[in-house]
């Protein structure tokens, strides 16, 4: 099931009703309901999946228990290592074997020999990187003393498998999330109608931005030699703002829903493309995922301490690693090392830190500089989103070297329909900087107008809303 469906906005006004007057006397059938419905939400899908995310979240549970029953270090260490095997096991298996096996085959070929490999013939789950770490963030956390394992097996999977972040996130750490599920839960009609508006913000950027710059995106990256210098930058430039808003349209969504249920997801994007250098996008892109691999690969292999030439190394797993981490593809590593070389200098130089608060904090506009600045990571940013979208390596350097050989004044043979919406999302955005998501409008004192803008970006979705397409990061 998909946020952009007609299943999903029949099922989500059931399943709140259900949990609000039918189970809300108490805490542990509300966790029930959000069990089976989660289950039911993701089994949507392909319902054999659901074998999958139930033994990954027994196998955590009962490694949360052992571990802190262990006498010893070596016994703890044990439990830990097992639930860390599982989990990667199954990601191995599920989404890196034939990459392997067809990556080995053609380095043989490469050099006159033809081997025999075997692949499997195998679906990727959906949302398997996203609740593997989820679940991993689990165990590392009892083994870490950070937190109290439990022993609500209910909370615990339901914890697991919370549909409206299940599939694509933002990763919950387990010592956010999971004390939400001990917690009696109360109606407040505030945080309610914040997540009306977050979802609705969501579905704008989703249906509307990202899918209508989909179809542009598809066209000129699967035939790219059949168009002109102009309408692959333009392409280049959709595919930024089809990636973040089908990405963050989809945590908007995640995010807002769950606050109809009383819970509090994480910040997952913090308006990324107003970034002022390539440290700053990635503070505020996938924060999610961006703060996992800082706290549990990154800080654990030195972080920024060290030696200069651990620092590069730490940097360069980090990056690769998340690279890696998107798909299973050359393109996503060569992507993830352009990142790091991109942060390298700033690391280096001790710039990495320089731009934490808000862009033109204390003014309207942004001053030359910062505009420069944000245009220059927008840039950058641009030439490592190709490596992400082409479909191999020699695409990627071929799109990118007639970017800058065909750099003509032709008018693009493109849909630039696109552009008004993107113009929309940022204009909203630069005046929700400062706030959570883009369609807070508390500063707003007339209800009138602030419901006319609701009712605005609900008509602009009814009468613009592309056809519907899967989420990117359901493939990862």
């Amino acid at each position: 099931m998909i946020f952009n469906s007609f299943e999903f906005f029949v099922f989500l006004p059931i399943v709140f009703v259900l949990y609000w007057f039918v189970f809300n006397k108490k805490l542990k059938w509300q966790n029930l309901l959000l069990l089976v419905t989660s289950y039911i939400f993701y089994g949507w899908w392909d319902w054999r999946f659901l074998s999958l995310i139930v033994f990954s979240s027994f196998i955590d549970f009962h490694s949360g228990l052992q571990i802190v029953k262990a006498h010893t270090r070596t016994i703890k260490k044990r439990w830990l290592t097992f639930s860390i095997f599982v989990n990667l096991g199954f990601l191995g298996v599920f989404k890196y074997y034939n990459f392997f096996a067809n990556s080995l085959y053609e380095a043989f070929l490469s050099v006159g020999f033809e081997i025999d490999v075997f692949t499997l013939d195998i679906v990727l789950p959906v949302g398997i990187s996203f609740y593997t770490f989820q679940t991993m963030s689990y165990t590392i956390d009892v083994y870490r003393n950070k937190l109290k394992p439990t022993t609500d097996p209910i909370a615990f999977f339901a914890f697991v498998s919370f549909f409206p972040q299940l599939v694509a996130g933002p990763i919950e750490r387990a010592n956010n999330l999971l004390p939400q599920f001990y917690k009696f839960r109360k109606f407040e009609y505030h945080k309610a109608v914040d997540g009306l508006r977050q979802i609705l913000w969501g579905l704008f950027k989703k249906v509307v931005v990202a899918d209508n710059c989909a179809k542009v995106v598809n066209l000129v990256f699967n035939n790219s030699e059949g168009f002109n210098g102009s309408s692959l930058w333009i392409a280049a430039v959709f595919f930024a703002f089809q990636i973040y808003g089908d990405f963050s349209g989809y945590s908007d969504i995640a995010i807002g829903t769950s606050r109809l249920f009383g819970f509090n997801l994480k910040q997952n994007f913090a308006f990324p493309y107003f970034s002022r250098d390539i440290a700053e996008f990635w503070r505020n892109w996938h924060i999610s995922l961006s703060t996992w691999f800082r706290d549990y690969v990154y800080i654990p292999l030195g972080g920024s301490k060290g030696n200069i030439w651990n620092r590069i190394r730490n940097t360069l797993i980090i990056f690769t690693v998340s690279g890696f981490w998107h798909g299973a593809n050359w393109t996503f590593i060569v992507w993830g090392i352009i990142n790091a070389i991109y942060f390298l200098p700033l690391l280096l130089l001790k710039r990495n830190r320089k731009n934490t608060n808000v862009v033109a904090e204390n003014s309207f506009f942004p001053n030359w500089k910062e505009l420069s600045q944000m245009s220059f990571t927008f840039f950058i940013t641009i030439i490592a989103w190709v490596f992400f979208r082409a479909n191999t390596i020699k695409d990627a350097f071929v799109y990118i070297r007639r970017l800058f050989l065909e750099m003509s004044f032709q008018f693009p043979q493109v849909a630039l329909k696109p552009i008004a919406f993107i113009g929309l999302l940022l204009i909203i955005e630069w005046l929700n900087r400062r706030n959570k998501h883009g369609l807070v409008l508390d500063a707003i004192r007339a209800p009138i107008l602030r419901w006319g803008i609701y009712f605005f970006i609900l008509i602009v979705i009814l009468f613009y809303a592309a056809p519907s397409q899967e989420f990117i990061y359901f493939q990862f």
